[in-house]
């Protein structure tokens, strides 16, 4: 969400509707073609495709071995896009995320260049960005915002499409870094990666002992996805119950806010942030536009409360000792927040 300079002219809705059909159609034809390379996950590919659409980025938690390189590398290959993994470790320098200067010899001159880090491609797996030190994790989260490296006073910005999913591994949390409160709000999901079920381990385990491993084909291009992205910019919700049940849920997310549930007064110590609500409405419209509609929905934005808040919701003690999940505690948000239609 940080970086971004669409311009804010409004667009008509009929502009918007005519550009619905294909944009369902072209999410439909990366999901499928996805599906040919990815086993099962159908969950976490529509959430990380919501999240590129919306401009925003993933944090997605899963324990290792569960196809996270294959999964986003796919992505890129079916969008003809650039991709970069990152694997973080302590010893880790900023640097070596964003890039360094170098001097060079050039027509017997010496000057200092600049060479551009993994974080230029479009696609960027940031994998187990928990373990390294809060120094390099700033580098990256300040590009993720700012969609630009700045080093000795000079500037390059990485161009759009830009996505960054960032791994956590929940098993080895002991002797991390944990991310801050302040760094998880800047993405705007969150995604757990389960364990494939018997029947797609044993599909997964065909695809990858015998013949040759599929690979995704173009289906999509960087121009068609920027435009996908200022689809979702430039259409607006004009149903402002809508606006209004997204504001009414953030605020029940909060302890003394209006309509929080008892496990809010009693579990959170503090609920989600105005970008949580942004993710919620942005999320919210590229759903409805998936299913080629042009009117946003309370369902469109019931679907994103999880992903878009289990990051941005901190319980207190008794919440951490009772063995609450902020995934339970948004459910009965869901529930106690009403739909009032206007």
């Amino acid at each position: 969400m940080g970086g971004d300079e669409t311009d804010r002219t409004l667009v008509e809705p009929g502009v918007i509707r005519g550009r619905a059909a294909s944009f369902r159609e072209t999410c439909d034809a990366i999901r499928e073609e996805i599906g040919r390379v990815v086993v099962g996950h159908a969950d976490v590919v529509e959430g990380i495709l919501v999240s590129l659409l919306a401009g925003g980025h993933v944090l997605l938690e899963g324990v290792p071995g569960i196809g996270k390189t294959l999964l986003v590398r796919t992505f890129s290959e079916a969008l003809d896009l650039s991709f970069s993994r990152i694997q973080f470790t302590p010893d880790l320098m900023p640097a070596d995320v964003t890039g360094t200067m170098l001097l060079v010899e050039r027509e017997g001159q010496r000057r200092f260049e600049f060479s551009k880090g993994p974080i230029f491609a479009s696609f960027v797996l940031a994998d187990e960005i928990n373990r390294a030190t809060p120094k390099t994790q700033s580098a990256l989260l300040e590009a993720m915002q700012e969609h630009r490296v700045t080093t000795m006073g000079e500037t390059w910005d990485i161009d759009p499409p830009f996505l960054v999913l960032a791994t956590q591994n929940p098993i080895e949390m002991e002797g991390t870094y944990t991310l801050p409160e302040a760094q998880l709000d800047r993405f705007l999901v969150k995604i757990h990666l389960g364990f494939p079920d018997g029947a797609e381990l044993g599909e997964i385990l065909d695809r990858t002992t015998m013949g040759t491993q599929p690979s995704a084909s173009k289906v999509a291009d960087r121009e068609r996805l920027i435009e996908m992205i200022r689809t979702v910019r430039d259409m607006t919700i004009e149903n402002r119950s809508v606006v209004d049940f997204v504001v009414r849920l953030v605020q029940a997310t909060h302890p003394g806010g209006e309509g929080a549930p008892g496990s809010v007064e009693k579990y959170v110590r503090y609920g989600a942030s105005p970008r949580g609500a942004q993710a919620l409405v942005l999320g919210a419209k590229v759903r409805a536009l998936m299913d080629g509609r042009v009117a946003v929905d309370f369902d469109d934005v019931r679907k994103m409360v999880v992903p878009a808040l289990r990051h941005r919701i901190i319980l207190n003690f008794e919440g951490e000792s009772a063995g609450r999940s902020t995934d339970e505690i948004l459910e009965e948000v869901g529930e106690a927040v009403p739909e009032i239609r206007k």
